[in-house]
């Protein structure tokens, strides 16, 4: 089976220009379902009956896996074995008919418009490091970006003068993405005071360099950062980086924009994708219904 693999790999990283960063997701997903069907006795992709993937989907969520990593990973292996079946290596494909559904959907963390502005707030903005992490932040919540693409944001990928961003996002995607007058006025200021004093041995041509000037920063410093300024603003709940982007999705929403306009701005291939957010849209929409109706 693993030579299999390895050629649906190829062929999502030639065909569908899919990220370094997802490839190593499948192949982690990839790699985790042949060992599962090989403990059971199962070396090729052909002795997979129905029964075997209900079992393993069944080992995944035991492992204490979260229900969207399993529905992500019922979408790969589903994926693989379609593509076995379009090129001939396969007559079907043992996931038909078994839904990503039979495993329930978890919403997004979402953070409120106070706990967003707190956190925007905790950087010291009289250092260089608090300046360029304010930035950050303010550019993560303002445009609505992955982790993955703040992080490879170059320096020329900011409009200064028209205020948006030249986001290159999965599948090598590009977007353009507004930025608000906060964001904007952090960014400046982050150019002019603080990215010179930051580069102190090497010039990087990423707008968020890593230690030094080198390179870009890792998504996992960008992670640790905001884990910090999370227990230092009192925000109990866990929050990461890309909870900037749920909060962001979710406030538009709540401030009257169209599924298909949060679309656009997300970089979403498709609107099914950005459905997710409108559940928490419509929980918003109940409590100010309950607040501020006669009868609710």
């Amino acid at each position: 089976m693993q030579a299999y693999i390895d050629t649906y790999l190829d062929y999502l990283l030639i065909e569908k220009g899919l990220s370094d960063n997802t490839l190593s997701a499948y192949r982690i997903d990839l790699e985790s379902y042949r060992k599962y069907m090989k403990g059971r006795g199962i070396e090729n992709h052909a002795g997979v009956s129905r029964a075997d993937v209900l079992a393993f989907i069944s080992s995944q969520r035991k492992d204490s896996l979260s229900p969207r990593s399993v529905r992500r990973r019922i979408v790969v292996i589903r994926g693989f074995h379609s593509h076995l079946v379009q090129n001939g290596a396969a007559r079907q494909n043992p996931f038909d008919n078994i839904e990503s559904t039979w495993v329930p959907k978890s919403l997004p963390d979402v953070m409120s418009v106070p706990e967003v502005e707190l956190l925007l707030q905790q950087p010291d903005e009289t250092t260089p490091a608090g300046v360029r992490d304010r930035a950050m932040l303010e550019t993560i919540y303002a445009a609505g970006l992955r982790v993955s693409e703040l992080v490879n944001l170059k320096v020329e990928d900011v409009n200064y003068e028209a205020g948006y961003l030249r986001v290159l996002g999965k599948g090598s995607r590009e977007r353009l993405a507004p930025l608000g007058e906060m964001a904007l006025e952090w960014l400046n200021r982050y150019r002019t005071e603080a990215r010179p004093r930051l580069m102190s041995r090497y010039v990087s041509p990423y707008l968020f360099p890593g230690r030094g000037g080198k390179g870009a920063i890792s998504r996992q410093a960008l992670w640790q950062k905001v884990k910090t300024y999370a227990a230092k603003a009192g925000i109990r709940t866990v929050i990461s980086p890309h909870t900037f982007r749920h909060s962001f999705a979710t406030h538009m929403l709540e401030g009257g924009a169209d599924l298909r306009t949060v679309q656009i701005l997300l970089g979403h291939a498709s609107i099914s994708t950005t459905q997710i957010y409108t559940h928490l849209s419509r929980e918003h929409l109940r409590e100010v219904h309950r607040k501020y109706h006669p009868r609710g």
